[in-house]
């Protein structure tokens, strides 16, 4: 995730001093062997330095002379390494080699000890994107066909729309290698996304054609009249999803970039292979949808129009309740800004927990200062020691002393903390990764260190960079949720060539999404700042797409009737479509929420899945309210709306 923050950002700023200063890279990774003398542990310490990937091991010994009976030592020292017959080494994986160093460490430890840190971390998410995407897969593909054979009359239909959108989603993956690289969040949602965002455009297409094969005498004759009207509402639903994924591309916190540049490459493949791929493979392979035919096996619902305006004044009412604290709620949220913690279901998880409950947490941090004047470092040194989330702190001043002069020692010694130009302080404490307290204790060292040298300071580490992606996903917010609206809202409003029309839908879908993000405040549940900021677009951009397809049928049966019995005949002709489309979007959702063990992947999942079902709710109730209420602003602020006039 660090590497899609901007170059000018001070965590990354500070990494890349230290990367050119120092040779000797910081522990991001953390063993506890159990059971285990003082000479067994120093055997250990040399095993585990021979592995591939390892450097920097650090224990008791670089601190203490362990040769002399460590009763005397310091006792807050020695726990720090050694307690309860419990060893734990601090170590540094390389970047690139996490999966195999660490598997290769398991290997040497066995079940019984346990490892943590950044880089098993990055190992344990780098091997579950392919599994669980593929195990994702193997779930939902099954739900998609189901889902579509229930909302078909032919066995061979679902076999169309899947050939159809899995080539446009092979291509995609496939065109990711001119990109160099893609972050395993987007490995792990976009192919899925685009498989249930797109999926609609093979269906509105392949429902048409059945239509006017019952009008025509060709297939091909069918097909075109099919292409041509199925194409405005395609069309319509592709640009919003393409434009509302656009918007992820001006992110400063560039795995929006790197998502929604996927994101969008996907649609317009989707959109390409069902405009010119499926009418070709339909064509080819009509003989086997007539031979497959079977009898609708979902009874046909009547009269749901009729039922569902019975309930348009209380669902404006619920909606004018709701709105106001929904948007309020949704803003207020708590948030997390990294990976989130490994599930205790995991090994990485339930290793964490058995560190912890000896060691307590381990949160270090860097900070680089000017070299040269030893007596303002200690200065700082004993102030930085005496708050009390620090637990240690391993500088010059104390690990040597500030009363020996480095010259006078080898430079194999000094130079884990000295540099040509600075001095390095490694900062140990007991907080969370991220949080308000740790992020104010950011705040707190940040301060103290310009006491001392004004701007010329560094500070590094996993929470600094958390606190650095704070700030920056932040601003995207706001210009992301802005850019989204504004793309959807034109594209309506060349869509309707209308003023209200794209008002009305987007109040619609946009309280959805609010409704949907104001949840987790609600229920006091902390949210992964980057599921947010893809939700909020992603749910406005895919669900739109029903509001579309309503609308698109009102305005059509509008000018043949009044606007009461236009949206009745329009929800009993088109809530079948839309529930197809919402279920499997809700399905995608969900699955990916039930199978994928990384927080981010998870919190997606669940945001779409209650999204799509939201939306759903919110296009078949308070969508056909709003179009009858505003029926006459609607018709005054619509480009040749040609409503019917008649009593």
């Amino acid at each position: 995730m660090v590497d899609y923050l901007p170059e000018d950002t001070p965590s990354t700023t500070a990494m890349d001093v230290m990367n050119e200063e120092f040779d000797g890279a910081v522990a991001n990774t953390r063993v506890m062997m159990r059971d285990i003398s003082i000479q067994e542990a120093l055997a250990f310490k040399e095993e585990l330095q021979a592995i591939d990937g390892v450097s920097e091991v650090t224990w008791l010994d670089d601190t203490l002379d362990v040769k002399t009976p460590i009763e005397m030592a310091d006792p807050d020292t020695v726990e720090s390494y050694y307690k309860d017959g419990n060893a734990l080494f601090s170590l540094h994986i390389e970047e690139g080699k996490e999966v195999e160093t660490t598997d290769a460490i398991y290997d040497l430890i066995g079940e019984d000890n346990a490892m943590s840190g950044e880089a098993l971390d990055t190992a344990t998410s780098q091997k579950m994107t392919g599994t669980e995407s593929m195990y994702a897969a193997a779930l939902l593909i099954p739900i998609i066909i189901i889902i579509l054979v229930l909302s078909t009359r032919s066995w061979a239909e679902p076999i169309l729309f899947l050939t159809a959108i899995g080539i446009s989603v092979l291509i995609n993956l496939g065109t990711n290698i001119f990109l160099g690289e893609i972050s395993f969040i987007t490995q792990s949602v976009a192919p899925i996304l685009q498989l249930a965002v797109s999926l609609d455009y093979a269906i509105f297409l392949l429902h048409s054609f059945a239509d006017y094969r019952k009008k025509t005498d060709t297939p091909a004759e069918a097909m075109q009249m099919a292409m041509k009207r199925s194409f405005p509402a395609i069309a319509a639903s592709a640009s919003t999803t393409f434009f509302g994924f656009i918007a992820l591309t001006f992110m400063e916190f560039e795995i929006g970039a790197d998502l929604g540049i996927n994101l969008v490459k996907g649609i317009a493949l989707s959109f390409i292979s069902v405009m010119v791929f499926l009418p070709a493979l339909t064509l080819m392979c009509y003989h086997w949808i007539d031979k497959t035919q079977h009898k609708q096996l979902l009874p046909s619902i009547r009269n749901v129009g009729k039922t569902l305006l019975k309930f348009r004044i209380p669902a404006l009412l619920l909606l004018l309740l709701l709105i106001v604290p929904a948007f309020l709620g949704q803003s207020e949220t708590n948030f997390m800004y990294g990976m989130g913690q490994q599930p205790e279901s995991t090994r990485a998880g339930s290793d964490t927990i058995a560190i912890e409950q000896v060691y307590d947490k381990h949160t270090p941090m860097v900070m680089l200062v000017p070299k040269g004047d030893i007596a303002k470092e200690e200065e700082l040194v004993q102030e930085i020691k005496s708050y009390s989330e620090v637990t240690s702190t391993v500088s010059y001043v104390d690990a040597i002393s500030p009363a020996i002069p480095a010259e006078y020692l080898d430079d194999s010694v000094t130079e884990q903390f000295f540099s040509e130009n600075y001095s390095r302080i490694i900062i140990n404490s007991a907080l969370e990764n991220e949080g308000e307290q740790t992020f104010a204790f950011i705040d707190q060292l940040k301060e103290t260190a310009a006491q001392y040298y004004g701007d010329d300071y560094h500070l590094l580490g996993e929470s600094v960079t958390l606190y650095d992606m704070k700030n920056v996903v932040e601003d995207d917010n706001t210009v992301v949720n802005v850019l989204t609206v504004v793309a959807i809202a034109i594209v309506l409003l060349v869509t309707f060539r209308s003023i209200s029309f794209p008002v009305v839908l987007l109040v619609t879908i946009q309280s959805a999404v609010w409704i949907n993000l104001s949840i987790p405040y609600f229920t006091n549940v902390s949210l992964v700042y980057v599921g947010y900021l893809i939700i909020s677009t992603v749910q406005l951009a895919a669900t739109v797409d029903y509001a579309i397809l309503l609308t698109e049928a009102y305005k059509e049966n509008r000018k043949e009737m009044r606007a009461l019995p236009a949206i009745k005949k329009t929800i009993d002709e088109k809530i079948f479509s839309i529930g197809v489309s919402a279920s499997i979007l809700s399905s995608v959702g969900f699955i990916l929420w039930l199978t994928s063990s990384n927080q981010i992947v998870g919190s997606i999942g669940l945001l779409l899945g209650r999204g799509a079902l939201l939306a759903f709710i919110m296009v078949v109730l308070v969508l056909p309210a709003m179009l009858v209420v505003f029926d006459r602003i609607i018709e005054k602020t619509t480009w040749k709306p040609n409503f019917y006039k008649g009593e």
